[in-house]
């Protein structure tokens, strides 16, 4: 049988559901559930500097994730508030962050990753609310991947889309998103804007959209989930 890895992408508004509570508890409940090998995360930090991390490190590795290192000074989980947390057996060889252009705040974070499906680059990013500056940033981390060579590649994360994905299609040469359902808004949701996309020498087994509670309110997307392999 043909060996997997899990990868999930989740907006994590910052640990505050839909009820207004901020409950870190609640938010790690939903990840742990995913039963994934990589979660990448946006929003993961509060939003006024330093960005003290809004799911704290201790919560995380008492639970057996790894934090990936791209933290700020001042305890912040990520950059731009995109994180990246790994089971045990994926090791870090390399990583990068990234600024991204746009009038908002925007980045992304590059994992080098050692997998049990081999040597993989997984790209988590939070994109803008515009689409031109969508296009820009988009353009920036294909030009990245395809700078850095020709290691298998996940892109995902919060691609802010709300139309068929065909539209970012000519930002993203070298990439195929792949089929996933709706994740926004949490309650009933009508868009998908939590995706991936990937490389040649990668093939998505199944993909799927975690829907069990508390994840209704936990936040105000639902995390995304694929299962990778080798092509």
């Amino acid at each position: 049988m043909t060996q997997t890895l899990r990868i999930a992408t989740y907006n994590l508004q910052k640990c505050v559901g839909l009820d207004m509570r901020r409950r870190p508890d609640r938010s790690l409940q939903v990840i742990d559930a995913l039963e994934a090998d990589v979660v990448v995360l946006q929003e993961a930090d509060k939003r006024l500097p330093p960005r003290p991390a809004a799911l704290p490190h201790d919560l995380l590795e008492s639970h057996g994730w790894h934090i990936l290192p791209f933290g700020q000074v001042g305890g912040s989980l990520g950059w731009h508030g995109n994180a990246m947390i790994a089971r045990a057996g994926i090791t870090l060889t390399h990583g990068q962050k990234l600024d991204l252009p746009g009038l908002e705040p925007r980045g992304a974070i590059c994992a080098e990753l050692d997998t049990p499906i081999g040597a993989l680059r997984v790209i988590g990013t939070h994109l803008g609310l515009i689409r031109r500056y969508r296009l820009m940033q988009l353009s920036v981390l294909s030009r990245h991947f395809r700078e850095k060579g020709k290691m298998p590649t996940v892109l995902c994360g919060d691609f802010n889309e709300w139309g068929s994905k065909v539209a970012l299609d000519n930002a993203t040469p070298g990439v195929t998103f792949a089929e996933t359902d709706h994740s926004f808004p949490a309650p009933r949701p009508v868009a998908a804007l939590d995706a991936f996309a990937l490389s040649k020498g990668l093939a998505a087994r199944q993909t799927g959209v975690h829907r069990a509670r508390p994840a209704h309110i936990a936040s105000d997307h639902l995390p995304v989930w694929i299962d990778v392999a080798r092509a």
